[in-house]
């Protein structure tokens, strides 16, 4: 009778010690693992009467505030101004070890697997061999697209063949929008192969390019693709060209006359008609590249594909000495700004560019907004214009006061780990429960402007979701604990973030989170003759499409990580990449700009609502801008290895342990 009283009595500890748990930490027997995710943190899946998730009595009283998770939060309503009250920016968070910890409880740190993993140096030995294994990656794909594809646009390495415009279908806009039958993949990998060192095939490249490659086509494509894509390549490897330095190795091209340079300057011309008969200023979304914008144009664009042209379009126009490109591209960026909420800030993501009205209310990270903020500030970067970067730094607060919800701090503090979700952008309220995958390249923003601490924390949150599915999908829902569109078409935003903090921490945890994602995209995507799309992210099954990004961002990311001794590490060197991923040089000469004065004046006369007069090249003085960019974070700072910790429990929360 003694043991079975015994028995009993440890029963009823161990279940009184759970319900202390439960009652104090909100942790049951599972320890948090309710879902699989890190950002499940116990809360129930809940739906209000509006269709979005909202707080239900009783169930969401775990963690965070009696309503459900923060991020499920309405704005508090300011009762004396009588409107919407943004929530209190908070101050950088040191996102250490464990920034989701809270909802899994604590272990000892002891020397284990995740300490081998992702805290020790990563070997010099290893980091040669993932050097060359994303060489690699890049030449079979490269050569692959040579043999199979060229010169048509995109590579099916499923079939072994390659892939054009879809002349039978013009609806179809995925296709249509990026293929412009202008060898696109070649174009796009020029400055790739000047990056590994390639000259031979570099210097190859470019004569097939000039020789084969024209751009009087009867293709009707996005301006927005054809700028970032093509325009920017072409101006990217002109510069690599023409560089007296020549850091990457005998780039020159024997008889070079700008041929490039000429070709980026057709393009764009051609791309203009865009601009014309806008009332707004908004460009249409796309053109024929014979005949100009469509009979049957849409009149409704997105905010990033109208707002994310002037990097490519301002250096042609430094570059050509001719004001008309950049000053297009500034205007629509302005006419943009000034269509932001009076109060919020924020913009949303499709509007008509005849009446200005937004069509798209929602305001977010991803597709839609993303290469918007981050031209504002890159091209600050390049040209030095005080009002590009005025205007990301207003844009950038009403983010963190309306996108970022969550506690203040990553790790510290009560509530859920900070998440930027998508809302309404005149009010600030929750729209959905999603994120897409192009919004993993924010924290690689947030390391440009400093703002360290919190990259840190949000590229975690992609980094676990990639651990899980071994990829990124398309659109993942956070409440849900899972992916709602479920491709992933080999993008390169993950890699980007990675590729960035390593630069700003020199931490070998994100040499380990390279490694991954290439050891993943071997696995799952490689086929016969190149890298598929993955269709599916769970079964893993593709679709025959490899698209150009594949080559000029994903791969060079991933080169980069590993080639430490890359001329673009090297010091005195300044170079930053384009949205997609092209590498330009940051220079002086970029910054002399002498048509500012002309471009103020044509705000003040916009305003006033008068004609306003573009100036020509002959009327102008020269006006050097010699403000610079100096916000670069302290690399010592983050040197320190990431505690073991961190990843077991991410390991732990994505169910791989």
């Amino acid at each position: 009778m003694q043991w079975r009283a015994l028995v009993l009595g440890l029963v009823l500890l161990r279940l009184g010690l759970h319900g202390v748990l439960w009652l104090v930490f909100g942790l049951g027997p599972s320890m948090g693992f309710y879902q699989r995710f890190p950002l499940s943190f116990g809360f129930q899946r809940l739906r209000g009467s509006d269709g979005l998730a909202s707080a239900r009595s009783g169930a969401a009283g775990q963690q965070g505030t009696p309503g459900g998770p923060s991020w499920l939060q309405p704005l508090v309503v300011g009762a004396a101004a009588g409107g919407p009250q943004a929530p209190r920016r908070p101050s950088p968070g040191v996102c250490g070890p464990a920034p989701w910890g809270y909802a899994l409880g604590s272990w000892d740190c002891g020397p284990d697997e995740y300490e081998k993993r992702y805290s020790g140096a990563f070997p010099p030995q290893l980091r040669a061999q993932m050097r060359d294994l994303a060489r690699g990656m890049f030449v079979f794909g490269y050569d692959n697209y040579m043999a199979h594809a060229f010169p048509q646009d995109e590579l099916n390495p499923i079939h072994c063949r390659g892939r054009g415009p879809d002349r039978g279908d013009p609806s179809n806009l995925n296709i249509n929008d990026v293929l412009g039958n202008y060898s696109l993949t070649l174009v796009d990998a020029l400055d790739t192969l000047a990056i590994m060192g390639n000259s031979s095939e570099f210097q190859k490249a470019v004569k097939l390019v000039i020789n084969t490659v024209s751009f009087d086509k009867d293709s009707t494509v996005q301006v927005f693709e054809a700028t970032i894509r093509v325009l920017g390549s072409l101006l990217s490897a002109h510069r690599i060209i023409t560089d007296s330095k020549q850091p990457f190795g005998d780039m020159t091209i024997k008889d070079y006359d700008n041929e490039l340079l000429h070709m980026a300057h057709d393009l764009a011309v051609r791309l203009l008609p865009a601009f014309e008969n806008t009332k707004t200023g908004i460009p249409y979304p796309r053109v024929n590249l014979k005949t100009g914008v469509p009979p049957d144009s849409n009149n409704e664009t997105c905010t990033a594909g109208a707002g994310s042209l002037l990097v490519e379009f301002g250096i042609l126009s430094r570059l050509l000495g001719d004001s008309t490109f950049e000053w297009v591209a500034r205007r629509a960026v302005k006419a943009l700004w000034n269509l932001r909420s009076n109060d919020t800030g924020l913009l949303g993501n499709v509007v008509n560019i005849q009446t200005g009205h937004w069509v798209g209310k929602q305001s977010g990270l991803g597709a839609g907004l993303d290469s918007f903020y981050e031209y504002l500030l890159k091209s600050y970067i390049l040209f030095g214009e005080k009002e590009d970067l005025q205007m990301f730094n207003a844009a950038y607060q009403s983010i963190q006061n309306y996108l970022r919800r969550g506690r203040e701090a990553c790790n510290e503090g009560e509530g859920d780990p900070p998440l930027y979700v998508n809302v309404n952008m005149f009010s600030g309220q929750l729209m959905n429960t999603w994120i897409d995958s192009l919004q993993a390249f924010f924290p690689g923003l947030q390391v440009l402007i400093g703002d360290v601490e919190d990259a840190i924390c949000l590229h975690a949150f992609y980094y676990a979701i990639w651990k899980r599915y071994g990829a990124l999908p398309e659109r993942y829902n956070w409440q849900l604990q899972a992916p709602d569109v479920l491709f992933y078409p080999l993008r390169p935003e993950l890699v980007e973030s990675t590729y960035l903090l390593y630069q700003a921490t020199k931490n070998p945890f994100y040499l380990h989170v390279g490694m991954d994602i290439l050891q993943s995209l071997e696995k799952y995507t490689k086929v016969k003759c190149g890298y598929a799309t993955l269709h599916h992210v769970i079964d893993k099954s593709k679709e025959d499409r490899m698209e150009s990004f594949f080559l000029s961002e994903t791969c060079k990311y991933l080169y980069l990580l590993f080639d430490e001794e890359n001329p673009i590490h090297k010091s005195g060197t300044r170079y930053m990449f384009t949205t997609e991923g092209h590498v330009l040089s940051v220079d002086k000469r970029l910054r002399e700009s002498p048509w500012k004065e002309f471009f103020s004046e044509d705000e003040e006369q916009e305003q006033q609502g008068k004609f306003v007069h573009r100036p020509k090249s002959q009327e102008l003085k020269v006006i050097n801008s010699s403000s610079n960019c100096n916000r670069v974070p302290d690399e010592r700072r983050y040197s320190l290895p990431l505690k073991s910790i961190y990843m077991r429990q991410i390991d732990q929360m994505v169910g791989l342990v």
